[in-house]
């Protein structure tokens, strides 16, 4: 009954910690005032920033791969993660698949997806359980290979968060980890493209951000549309509608409304101008 209290009253620091670091601390909330478990516990990636690829993990099945295996071609989802995670990380990683799972989009042909486990003592069986049930979940099996759950060292843990600006403090009396929660969309050059931070991300973002990040190489004509329609806010980490460019495309529309309707009744006044001038004179000549 202890350890069970000890797992719930810690999830619920977890599910804390994740509400904090989705966003900047307001001013003047210190971090000494925080609990003890949070302290050190954050997420603020920045745009644009690169992440090191040249890092060492192992893969699903045990392979030592570097994280630019992964790069190069398409753009990247990445997930900090624990595999052991009892509640936050389990809750994410559902949330993920669920959101991938609307989009038309596929893994391996379109963008890759890339787990890291930020815990050092976690296995490649651990992780190749995770991707398993991720596939499951997906019901995609032909995107099998567009799906990648790694576990590395500390040194490479350390560095690869550090970049992302990922930071998370470990609970030796629970076992536990104190950690935020959020994915990142990498360019395929490895920068820092978008991030959402939670457990549960808007289809439409995701997509959009996915569009971005492949500097248009993915997507249909409707999602330029609407990326020129939306615009992605760093502060929320969420596309809104960017009202400004809206009222513009609604006010060039107008007018381009205007200027054809202006048209085409010029161009009937003058086919009936034009339909009406032999009948004229033809009553001019019966009058004489």
């Amino acid at each position: 009954m202890k350890i069970a209290r000890a797992i719930v009253g810690f999830a619920a620091l977890l599910t804390l910690a994740a509400h904090l670091s989705a966003q900047t601390i307001p001013d003047g909330v210190q971090p000494a005032r925080l609990p003890p478990a949070l302290r050190g516990v954050g997420f603020d990636p920045q745009l644009n920033a690169r992440l090191p690829l040249d890092v060492a993990f192992r893969n699903e099945d045990g392979r030592d791969v570097s994280l630019s295996a992964y790069f190069g071609q398409k753009p990247v989802v990445l997930v900090f993660v624990y595999y052991g995670c009892p509640m936050l990380c389990n809750q994410l990683e559902q949330g993920v698949v669920a959101t991938l799972k609307t989009i038309s989009f596929n893994p391996a042909r379109d963008y890759q997806v890339v787990f890291v486990s930020f815990d050092p003592r976690e296995s490649p069986d651990m992780a190749s359980e995770k991707k398993q049930a991720a596939m499951s979940r997906f019901g995609r099996p032909e995107t099998v290979a567009g799906w990648h759950f790694l576990t590395g060292s500390k040194d490479s843990i350390d560095e690869l968060a550090r970049a992302a600006n990922f930071r998370f403090t470990y609970n030796q009396k629970t076992n536990l980890f104190a950690h935020a929660s959020g994915i990142l969309l990498l360019t395929p050059d490895g920068r820092i493209s978008r991030y959402f931070f939670g457990v549960d991300f808007p289809p439409r973002d995701v997509r959009l951000g996915l569009v971005e990040a492949s500097a248009g190489k993915i997507g249909t004509p409707a999602d330029h549309v609407l990326l020129f329609c939306f615009q992605y806010d760093p502060s929320s980490a969420r596309y809104s509608a960017a009202i400004l460019r809206i009222v513009r495309v609604g006010g060039v529309l107008t007018f381009a409304a205007i200027l054809v309707a202006i048209l085409l009744f010029r161009r009937r006044e003058g086919r009936a101008a034009r339909a009406g001038k032999p009948g004229a004179e033809s009553n001019l000549q019966g009058a004489r």
